[in-house]
């Protein structure tokens, strides 16, 4: 087979989210991933609209590892008909088997309320992405494969994992194509892991590649070397600065790992004496199911007997129903809530912040990355007021941010796995990352690598991918779905959130209503000058 191959990239393409990259090679074509796309307002609409390639024409889907904006997008696809294999490691399969379902539920809870209001305003209603029938459907569809073992994709195209030290089952993909007179060599980094990660072993790949597709995240960040030690002495400060004895310490935090890293290091604190034992709620459903699979899996994980440890702690509790989870904030004295989503946008997470961000007493530890547009990076930025579920709320909890919890190796460790890696022929495509992120990446790469060898590409760009290097397609492509200099930003609705909350307190400031009618002709006057 002598057909150039070609690589479309059709998520987290100048963005965090929704990664999916299309691998074509003559009549095969390959997804590598197929996430949700999270964030602003205009980036999660392209989860409603139609997919950017025809889904009967996909031969399979080679899976990095189980989170949603890598994964999130499967129900949907077999919704759309799909029924070809979804390859994944043990590890993925298993906590894709509760998270896919999971989102199946948010989808269709979160549309179920907005149609109540959709309802109420006279607007016509939604219907959900997927739902529970799609998620289980596409959970029949996983095939299991062993890291290190090679498995036939389609025709033409090869694959097998490498450990990525991101999650329990992660991996980056190492990808050879047929073609002539040598093999076409291709590495997908999926996320990576950054050293001295909890429950994680660090992340290998082979030598001697053409193309590397390389996770960008915080490519323009170092951070100070997280050894256990340190980080569980930063975690330490942070709980004793929140600890108050009508107060609580409120985690925003992904129900996969991180919940369960976060469990594994407070209770180590509490049983050597480094911090006052206190409940530790666990108020997320997901989080539940899947510290039983991490349970099961202790063996494969680092410290798994640790992790073991703390889910069998006296002071950890694990909320199932409604009602147990609106109990929470009933709670006397000082106490720790881990809930889910770990970006704020949906989940309990958002009832704990709606019931503690307006008190001085409490506290909000940030753990983990924050995509723009999202309520998460609102708080992290400072917003003195936020919206949630219609209503205002004034920010008097701290907020702190703890970055050392990331699952994402920071800007140096990402280059130096990729220059473990060399010989590059051909190049590198730097994605899942925001502008600052990527460029920070391809300075650091540009050390070692030529300028023309590393390619930031936006959303929905496609390249035929060239022994020498990758070329652009420009002619005959579709246009991309949202202008690229939108991916990744805060957009329109987040910018009409922040006028409407600074309007409100500019009125609150006012002296009477004459000075609040004064206000109010000056922006009318703005409107008008610009009609």
């Amino acid at each position: 087979m002598n057909t150039q191959p070609l690589l479309h990239f059709h998520g987290a393409a100048g963005t965090v989210t929704g990664s999916c990259h299309l691998l074509e090679f003559g009549e095969t074509k390959v997804l590598i991933d197929c996430g949700l796309f999270q964030g602003s307002k205009t980036e999660k609409e392209l989860n409603y609209r139609p997919l950017p390639f025809d889904v009967d024409s996909i031969d399979a889907v080679i899976l990095t590892h189980a989170h949603i904006d890598h994964s999130g997008l499967l129900p949907k696809l077999a919704k759309l008909g799909y029924g070809g294999p979804i390859f994944a490691t043990p590890g993925t399969a298993d906590l894709c088997s509760v998270m896919l379902p999971d989102s199946a539920h948010i989808q269709e809870s979160e549309v179920d309320q907005l149609n109540r209001r959709n309802l109420r305003r006279g607007r016509q209603p939604v219907t959900p992405i997927y739902d529970a029938h799609d998620a289980a459907v596409a959970v029949t569809l996983f095939r299991q494969v062993l890291l290190g073992k090679w498995e036939t994709a389609a025709e033409g195209i090869r694959f097998r994992f490498w450990n990525a030290g991101h999650l329990l089952g992660s991996a980056s993909v190492e990808v050879e194509l047929d073609t002539a007179p040598t093999p076409l060599r291709l590495l997908f980094s999926g996320d990576i892991g950054p050293r001295h990660k909890l429950l994680q072993y660090d992340a290998a790949a082979p030598t001697g590649w053409d193309y590397i597709v390389c996770e960008s995240t915080y490519g323009d960040v170092e951070r100070e070397d997280a050894t256990d030690e340190t980080r569980r002495r930063i975690l330490r400060t942070v709980v004793m600065e929140a600890t108050h004895p009508n107060g609580a310490l409120i985690v925003p935090s992904f129900a996969v790992e991180r919940t369960q890293e976060l469990l594994t290091d407070l209770v180590y604190l509490m049983d050597t004496g480094k911090i006052e034992r206190c409940p530790i709620v666990i108020d997320s459903p997901l989080a539940t199911r899947a510290s039983e699979i991490f349970r099961r899996h202790a063996r494969e994980l680092e410290n798994g007997e640790l992790l073991a440890k703390a889910l069998q702690a006296k002071n950890v509790r694990f909320t199932e129903t409604p009602e147990q989870s609106k109990a929470i904030d009933f709670m006397k004295g000082f106490h720790i809530v881990i809930a889910a989503s770990g970006m704020c946008e949906a989940g309990r997470i958002r009832h704990r912040l709606k019931n503690w961000l307006w008190r001085d007493e409490g506290t909000v530890l940030l753990v983990g990355y924050q995509a723009a547009g999202t309520l998460g990076r609102i708080l992290e930025d400072g917003a003195p007021v936020v919206r949630i579920q219609g209503e205002d709320i004034r920010v008097r909890a701290r907020i702190r941010k703890l970055d050392i919890y990331s699952g994402h190796a920071d800007g140096r460790e990402l280059a130096e796995w990729v220059q473990a890696r060399e010989p590059i022929g051909a190049g590198v495509f730097l994605v899942h990352g925001e502008d600052a992120a990527l460029e920070g990446m391809r300075q650091r790469l540009q050390t070692f690598l030529r300028p023309d060898k590393v390619v930031r590409p936006r959303l929905d760009a496609s390249f035929r991918l060239e022994a020498k290097g990758a070329v652009e397609i420009v002619e005959g492509v579709a246009p991309p779905r949202i202008d690229p200099l939108r991916a990744g930003r805060m957009d329109w609705n987040n910018d009409l959130q922040s006028l409407v909350l600074d309007l409100q307190a500019e009125l609150a400031k006012a002296a009477d209503d004459k000075a609040r009618a004064v206000v109010i002709r000056r922006v009318r006057r703005a409107l008008n000058e610009d009609a």
